[in-house]
This record gives structure tokens, sequence and C-alpha cells, in this order.
């Protein structure tokens, strides 16, 4: 095989293994073994064993000492560290940016950003545009990141990002139609521009605050479930892997 080909099945194997993952269809604990895999993704076990390698780096996978993988299992605690741990990172970045300063264009390109997510938002509180903002979120995000102007700051919020349940997107409402998280987008919104406002003035602590401030509305959203409606565990993609 190829080695474009074995590259080609390695992501399709990655995607296709991480959804699994995901939705509960290899709940956690469920040994996985390179032979099986391979016949079920059709593909050779080369592909299968470098996406199992990378599963295990973003944290939904354990090695075993003895060889192999496991699906992991996460901890409610372990979540709200991974969730905090991003908003400290992205929270540097937003100070950084402010402090050091930031080049017009890539503010022109940030705000243009913000300006899209409010077309997102109809004129009831709870009307949002799901799809839309969940995309454009994640833009804006990226582009924070690269606004610190360190490769190392940015590679560290990436990196913190791709940690189980802590990416920009994780929690947020979906065709779930939660009302009180439609509702706390809004807020978020408002964070966006404050945070972009912040950095434009050079006010890095106040940055640094909000950037923090906002991760934690996928905490909040993660608290709402497990107190208020602990039956969504079983219908938001990801959420039966966590346990208290």
């Amino acid at each position: 095989m190829k080695v474009s080909e074995v590259a080609t099945h390695g992501r399709r194997a990655v995607i296709e293994l991480r959804e699994k993952i995901v939705s509960g269809e290899l709940p956690g604990g469920t040994r996985l073994f390179e032979v099986s895999l391979a016949e079920v993704l059709d593909i050779s076990r080369t592909p299968v064993r470098e996406a199992l390698s990378r599963l295990a780096e973003e944290g939904l996978l354990d090695r075993l000492p003895n060889g192999g993988f496991v699906v992991r299992r996460f901890g409610y605690a372990d979540v709200i560290d991974s969730i905090e741990l991003r908003g400290v990172m992205e929270g540097t970045a937003a100070r950084l940016a402010a402090e050091r300063g930031v080049a017009p264009e890539a503010l022109v390109r940030i705000r243009d950003v913000v300006g899209r997510l409010d077309t997102c938002f109809g004129p009831g509180a709870d009307e949002v545009d799901f799809d839309a903002y969940a995309d454009l979120n994640e833009e804006f995000h990226h582009q924070l990141a690269g606004l610190s102007g360190s490769d190392i700051v940015r590679r560290e919020v990436e990196r913190a990002s791709s940690l189980p349940f802590a990416s920009p997107s994780a929690f947020l409402p979906n065709k779930t139609e939660i009302e009180a998280f439609r509702r706390s987008l809004r807020s978020a919104q408002e964070q966006h521009h404050a945070m972009v406002e912040a950095i434009a003035a050079r006010e890095g602590a106040r940055a640094e605050w909000i950037a923090r401030e906002h991760a934690r509305t996928a905490r909040h959203n993660l608290e709402y479930i497990f107190s208020q409606d602990p039956e969504l565990l079983q219908k938001i993609p990801g959420l039966a892997l966590i346990h208290r």
C-alpha cells in the first residue's frame, strides 16, 4: 500500500473510530484490537494502528501495559479540569494579544467573525442558527489563539482545546433544543465582543479574565446537565463516557 493510501485510510479510521466512541457505540472500558478493527473498517492494520495512537494522544483511549488500547472513562472532575485548562490557555493568548498589540488587519478579521456571529441570532431569546454559530464559534477561537503572536501559545491553546470535552463547541445546544443553553449563547456572544474590544484597547488583564470566564460556559452547561436534567446524558453524544 502506498504511503498516501495509508495516510488516507488512517484519517478515515480516526474519524470513524472517534465517532463510534463519542456516540457511545464503543463505550468506556471497551478493548480495541487492531485485527478486528481492520476487518470492520476494511483497511489494513497499519492505518488502524496509527489511528489508535492518534486517539490515545487525543485522550479518548488508554494504552494497555501489555499492548492494545481501551476506550477511556472520563471522571467528571477530569472534564472540568480540561475546560479550565482551555480557559487558562485562551486567557493567556488574549492577554498576550492585548499586551503585545495586534495588527489592524487581524483585528478586522476577528471582528468580521464576531459580526457574522451576530447574524446567527433571531429576535426571540432562544432563536439561534446553531449550525452557523458552531462553525463561526470555532473560527473565532482559532483566530483568538493566533492573536497572541506566539506559535507556542497557539499550539498549546489548540492542544488544550483537543482534550476530551474541552473544545469551544463542547456542550453547545444542538438538536436537543435545550432552551437554557441556547439563551446562554447570547451571553457568550457578548463575551466575544468584549474580548475583542479589550484586546484592541490593550487591556490585558480584562481580556484574560473575559476569555477564562467565556470558557466556563461549557462548564456551566455540563453542570446543568448533571444537576438539572440527567436524562440528557443519554441524548447528547459523548456524555455517556463521563461518570461521577
